[in-house]
């Protein structure tokens, strides 16, 4: 994967940036989705349209760096950098991510949000193995004892969420968005690695802009899916008449639903920002990280409980980031002490 123009500094930097990105994501996307859904909101696929639906958005840093460019380069700056190719794989991709959206959302709708610990923690590991099958990532102690803990953390706390059946919602139905909840987990650990995949067979420099150009076709294409289902489902003649309905009243539905669908867009900014200046296995790991965020969010916002098993869930996610980062470290450090050697050899064969 060829990074146009960018030191490991500024790496490090956009890295740090997407990880925020992200984690206002991961830790605003499941408890807005869940507002919507406790305070009176039912249509699935409209909550899933929702979170692509703020696509557009992307247009506006991608303006910014076009003019950029523009300022440096002139007139004959390129207007886009995408190929056929990598339209035809995103837009792929961003359909299979609109069928991921539906399972996601309608598990939502029938579990709390503290079940959610258990969709991230199998995220995290369908993740790892499809990274290592589609674009062959190699595992190190660290990595693979950070999968581990941050699996172990968040299943605990998917495992200890027996009893919190929201009111209203049967067992069946309860059992249902619970197996929904998994497959949507499956289908994003393969969706995150063919994104990393299509970085390494672009056959181009990977710039910022082209990465913004991959997330807004794919978030493009997953928001078609869903309005699709939306038309079928006549989601669109029942928003108006859920909105009079919402429990905290109509202009508050339309905030929720404004926010939604921003909140949701900060995630897939940030995760293909973070694949792009990372990989994939890394992605997965900052989601099972935030997960203990998430939860604590969940007792202050919907007074879930917050049991010792959560406690210790947040310990080990801690300890897994940590183990995971501390692995980067040294493996950058190593790189760096190679290069000087690679250097001197290079100068010693070219005086020869």
């Amino acid at each position: 994967m060829e990074h146009k123009g960018l030191s490991t500094n500024m790496r490090r930097i956009l890295l740090l940036i997407n990880c925020l990105i992200l984690a206002v994501g991961i830790c605003g996307g499941p408890l807005i989705m869940r507002l919507y859904y406790v305070e009176g909101g039912s249509r699935v696929w409209f909550s899933s349209w929702l979170q692509t639906a703020g696509w557009p958005l992307t247009l506006i840093p991608l303006a910014l760096l076009y003019f950029y460019r523009r300022k440096i380069e002139g007139s004959n700056t390129k207007f886009y950098f995408m190929t056929p190719r990598i339209f035809i794989a995103s837009f792929v991709i961003g359909v299979v991510t609109g069928l991921d959206d539906f399972l996601y959302s309608w598990g939502g709708s029938k579990l709390p949000v503290s079940t959610s610990s258990l969709l991230l923690a199998a995220q995290l590991a369908f993740t790892a193995v499809g990274a290592f099958f589609i674009v062959k990532l190699k595992f190190t102690p660290y990595s693979i004892n950070a999968v581990i803990l941050l699996t172990v953390g968040a299943v605990l706390l998917g495992i200890r969420s027996n009893g919190d059946r929201p009111e209203g919602v049967t067992s069946k139905a309860y059992i249902l968005g619970f197996m929904m909840t998994l497959l949507a987990a499956a289908l994003y650990g393969v969706i995150l690695p063919c994104i990393e995949l299509i970085y390494l067979k672009a056959k181009q420099a990977i710039s910022a802009t082209l990465v913004l150009e991959i997330q807004m076709v794919m978030c493009l294409a997953a928001t078609t899916f869903c309005t699709t289902g939306m038309i079928v489902n006549n989601d669109f003649q029942a928003i108006s008449r859920e909105a009079k309905q919402f429990n905290l009243g109509e202009i508050r539905y339309y905030t929720v639903i404004v926010w939604t669908a921003i909140i949701w867009q900060c995630f897939f900014v940030g995760i293909i920002g973070v694949i792009y200046c990372s990989s994939s296995l890394m992605s997965g790991v900052m989601i099972a990280v935030l997960l203990p965020v998430t939860e604590v969010l969940a007792v202050v916002f919907y007074r879930e409980k917050f049991s010792g098993e959560k406690g210790l869930a947040l310990f080990l996610s801690l300890w897994g980031f940590a183990s995971y980062f501390y692995g980067e470290f040294r493996q950058t450090k190593k790189q760096k002490n190679k290069s000087p050697e690679i250097e001197t050899t290079t100068m010693h064969t070219e005086s020869v």
